[in-house]
């Protein structure tokens, strides 16, 4: 009799136990950490804080958004890059991270594919290249007559070495023959700050972070990066019809994890971030920063992580940049 309620008794048992284990092993079981590598209040964080707001309803756990700036997101990968490879941990990681600093930097203390798991692509918008609102130039070839005729009294700002903020304006100073003086910051918000109080004269920013400050008038745009003209700019000419080539690059935002993530939270994250994206208000909300969104799969945001490195590469050896050396 004993032996033969222990017999029916442990399929349920074991039923219960199996989906105690399902509930321990459910991901996500607590609070995610997101990392915006820049400092608070500037494009990155904007774009990492819409989606997150959104992303943790989808996966029922909240987003802690944590900024950490400083050299070009150096601090930021390499803690993101040491965390545990469970999920709880990732990074938004941008051109600036995962595209130009490998591609300018021989030193860099990460590896930008190695040492990371893509997750999935949030989106990109253009850079745009402005001057303080005060300088006496309304185009890209009254800018570059004032620089040449005001040689090393102009000087603008980055959101850090490495970034495209930098790289653009680097290749730009190269292509018009005229020198800049650069002033590296710690994100975009306090290069913004010193653009707009006249410390600095001219910035290459992404326009989501630009865009507020072109509206306000207080900065000027002269030229956009793409193949075409931006429809929030109509008006502002793409930098390939001002006779600038090469300038076909964007400012993209994208969530990558430790190494070593097992795939079943990859696509855990994959699907519900790009179930966010999707969204038509969410679209909306995005467009409205000029950010367009542009949802992968892990796999396909791994190559185009790679592609870009190689691309930036590739303008580096020709450019014979390296701010290491």
């Amino acid at each position: 009799m004993q032996r033969r309620q222990f017999i029916v008794a442990t399929p349920a048992a074991l039923a219960l136990l199996g989906t105690g284990a399902a509930r321990a092993q459910a991901f996500p079981a607590k609070n995610i950490r997101y990392i915006v590598p820049v400092s608070a209040g500037g494009g990155s964080d904007l774009v990492g804080r819409t989606v997150t707001e959104r992303w943790g309803k989808a996966l029922g756990q909240n987003f802690i958004v944590e900024n950490i700036g400083g050299g070009g997101g150096v601090i930021a990968c390499q803690t993101t890059a040491k965390a545990p490879a469970d999920g709880y941990t990732l990074l938004q990681g941008y051109v600036a991270t995962h595209g130009t600093s490998p591609a300018t930097r021989s030193k860099l203390p990460y590896d930008a594919i190695k040492d990371f798991t893509p997750v999935g692509m949030i989106g990109s918008t253009p850079n745009v290249l402005v001057v303080n609102a005060a300088l006496p130039v309304k185009n890209l070839k009254e800018f570059v007559a004032y620089l040449k005729a005001n040689p090393a009294k102009v000087s603008y700002g980055s959101a850090g070495q490495g970034s495209l903020t930098h790289l653009s304006m680097e290749i730009f100073k190269q292509a018009a023959g005229s020198f800049m003086v650069h002033l590296p910051y710690r994100g975009i918000a306090p290069a913004f700050t010193d653009l707009l109080g006249g410390q600095t004269q001219a910035m290459f920013p992404g326009l989501a972070a630009g865009l507020p400050h072109i509206r306000s008038g207080r900065v000027r745009a002269l030229g956009v990066t793409g193949a075409k003209r931006h429809p929030l700019l109509p008006d502002v000419p793409t930098m390939i019809e001002a006779g600038f080539k090469g300038f076909d690059a964007v400012q993209w935002y994208g969530v990558v994890g430790p190494a070593g993530m097992s795939a079943s939270v990859v696509k855990t994250l994959n699907d519900t971030l790009n179930g966010v994206l999707a969204a038509p208000d969410m679209r909306d909300k995005l467009a409205a920063e000029a950010l367009d969104p542009q949802p992968m799969s892990p796999d396909a945001f791994g190559k185009f992580i790679a592609a870009d490195i190689a691309r930036w590469t590739a303008i580096a050896r020709e450019r014979k940049i390296d701010l290491d050396a």
